[in-house]
């Protein structure tokens, strides 16, 4: 008999408790401009995350369609703008310095560290973590001890980070979801052919006869649907189905983890490049309160078309080697 003392349903757990608290807070929160509708769409939400395990599939989806539902009619939005008491937060910023960036250092070495150790951590069949989810348990403890670490180095007291963490969640609002729903709907694509019918128009219309093009034409495809879908694993289904397979790994041989990785980093470029990738470019504009809502975006283009032109010769050099 196995036993797992941790596994990812126990963050999912914490997650749903979290936004619950999101959800009791807007709904106690007079001022509040959006306050039902807010309140609906963090409780629905802590429900998904808490107990989607164990409600039946036909009820996860009508509760995410009640989502889409709030979030496109605007009933869900920030909590009315507090007084800024902008001299303290610029002494306090002044006092903690580039010691802030620690508590963010903590979350990758906790789940390098954590994958490599905790895996191997069991007595018999008892297991502290579950070994088939050890690095995400692992970036997941990584995230309470840097939580613990801020506290700590900032002096902020039990509540703060629930008072500012639903703040933040209330500002970036219905795009939190985001890489969920088009995650979600890249399989869909998968499900219904139209990688097939990718697949189809590129070989019609480029000679991936030749491995150079094959690459090319996955590596910049990631790209160009991610910009349109606004998400890389949304993407990773349909051009992975439509291209990579087909083309790179059983017409060319190529070996498929290398494809896949570096197809994904491909994927990136693309979020780089597009504002469709709300959660990523948009709402740190907003949250930075940035004049032009795009400088994000501008500012990342040429990053993201220098790393996919690296990306391309990358995967040439290797998938067909290693």
């Amino acid at each position: 008999m196995t036993v797992k003392l941790i596994t990812l349903e126990t963050f999912y757990l914490l997650i749903g408790l979290v936004f619950a608290l999101v959800a009791g807070g807007c709904a106690l929160d007079r001022s509040h401009p959006r306050r039902w509708g807010s309140a609906i769409f963090w409780g629905l939400l802590a429900i998904v995350f808490g107990f989607g395990k164990y409600l039946p599939a036909l009820a996860s989806g009508y509760l995410v369609l009640a989502l889409v539902l709030l979030a496109a009619t605007k009933q869900v939005g920030p909590a009315r703008e507090r007084p800024i008491d902008r001299p303290a937060r610029a002494a306090e910023a002044a006092r903690l310095g580039n010691h802030l960036i620690w508590p963010a250092v903590l979350i990758p070495v906790a789940a390098v560290l954590g994958t490599l150790a905790l895996k191997h951590v069991h007595l018999g069949g008892f297991w502290f973590v579950d070994p088939a989810q050890v690095t995400l348990i692992s970036v997941a403890f990584g995230a309470l001890l840097a939580l613990s670490a801020a506290q700590k180095l900032t002096g902020a007291g039990r509540m703060e980070p629930s008072r500012e963490g639903g703040r933040l969640l209330q500002t970036i609002g219905w795009a939190l979801i985001l890489p969920q729903l088009l995650a979600a709907l890249g399989g869909v694509f998968g499900t219904t052919g139209v990688g097939e019918v990718v697949a189809g128009l590129v070989q019609r219309g480029l000679p991936t006869q030749f491995p150079f093009v094959a690459v090319a034409a996955y590596c910049v495809g990631m790209a160009l649907f991610t910009m349109c879908m606004g998400n890389a694993f949304a993407a990773f289904a349909v051009i992975t189905s439509g291209i990579g397979l087909p083309l790179i790994v059983h017409q060319h041989g190529g070996n498929p983890a290398i494809m896949a990785s570096i197809g994904m980093l491909s994927g990136y470029c693309g979020t780089l490049m597009t504002p469709m990738a709300a959660n990523f470019n948009l709402v740190p504009a907003l949250l930075l309160e940035l004049p032009d809502r795009n400088a994000v975006v501008k500012a990342q283009v040429p990053i993201g078309v220098v790393i996919l032109a690296a990306n391309v010769a990358l995967m040439y050099l290797c998938v067909f080697r290693f």
